[in-house]
């Protein structure tokens, strides 16, 4: 299925509500046109208050077929899948993610993106949906290497890069030091231009559940029918992928500590941080670090408030060159 015309593209600077101006999802979901990419929706379709088409969010497999219908017309991704229990995400929210980083190379390239398989990126923790290397991929050409502890995880998302034919452009990799981020998984003489993340942000199993069960609260009183205003979820997810010992502050400390020994490597390194309280300690241990720069980038979906926080130990002159734009 051709993928369709990208909006015009531009640097917008980072806002702190609503989807990036490049994303694809902005508006109300077009229900015929995801239809007609996958008829298996209609099963979930509900009528809203004002008489319009939504789904109902709090239903997996619902939001599993959505998903479905909005690679396969969005993006020209026709096989997608991932194993019950396993996290389900939000494709708008993850496609605003890969717009930001895209906006931080072009920042350090005279304000042209770089498209194409020469630009690479490490996706840590790709997961079962493998969404973020399908997304990249699609949208700038990019090329990815995806990691992960789980091997069930890694035979799905490997399900999904063969279903379409995307082999040479997205490599999969098991992380087998459990606890380790970059060590042993960066090859030598490999580089990045960036990494990304997408961290457990709860401290036990116990938070985690009480977390979910907060979001089917949330959604009692109906889901809306737009895309900028529908409920930002994660469903589903297992134990790696909703909670580590410490919770996200603490894992994306241990990133921060890590990256110091790969920072050779790679041009920018950066993570998706879902409680704000947590920026100031992050901000103190990239500074301790000696990372020489570092941005905070809002993102926003409806009421849902993100962001992501990306830095690198290269000035820009370095940046500049890396890009051969020196």
């Amino acid at each position: 299925m051709p993928i369709p015309p990208r909006p015009a593209e531009r640097r917008p600077a980072p806002v702190a509500a609503g989807l990036h101006p490049r994303n694809r999802h902005q508006g109300r979901y077009d229900m015929a046109r995801l239809l007609q990419a996958n008829p298996a929706l209609r099963g979930y379709l509900r009528r809203t208050p004002d008489g319009g088409q939504s789904i109902d969010f709090s239903a997996p497999a619902a939001v599993r077929e959505l998903n479905r219908a909005l690679l396969a017309s969005d993006y020209g991704i026709a096989h997608w899948n991932i194993p019950d229990g396993y996290l389900c995400p939000p494709v708008p929210g993850r496609a605003d993610y890969l717009h930001g980083l895209a906006d931080l190379l072009a920042g350090d390239g005279g304000g042209t993106i770089p498209r194409g398989p020469d630009v690479r990126v490490l996706d840590i923790g790709v997961g079962a949906n493998c969404i973020y290397p399908l997304l990249g991929q699609a949208e700038y050409g990019w090329r990815f290497v995806g990691s992960d502890i789980d091997t069930v995880a890694l035979q799905s998302a490997r399900a999904n890069v063969q279903a379409n034919g995307l082999e040479a452009q997205i490599e999969l990799r098991r992380q087998h030091a459990r606890g380790r981020l970059f060590d042993g998984l960066l090859q030598p003489g490999e580089r990045f231009h960036l990494t990304l993340c997408n961290p457990p942000f709860h401290a036990s199993a116990r938070e985690a559940a009480q977390g979910s069960q907060r979001k089917l609260r949330n959604l009692g009183g109906g889901a809306p029918s737009s895309r900028g205003t529908s409920p930002v979820l994660n469903f589903g997810g297992q134990a790696n992928e909703l909670w580590c010992t410490g919770g996200e502050v603490s894992f994306l400390k241990r990133m921060v500590r890590e990256s110091v020994a790969v920072q050779a490597q790679v041009l920018w390194f950066s993570s998706l941080v879902a409680k704000s309280e947590h920026l100031p300690d992050l901000h103190r241990q990239l500074a301790k670090a000696g990372a020489a720069e570092v941005r905070e980038v809002a993102m926003a979906q409806g009421s849902k408030q993100s962001r992501f926080l990306a830095w690198s130990f290269h000035a820009p002159h370095a940046r500049r060159a890396w890009l051969g734009h020196g």
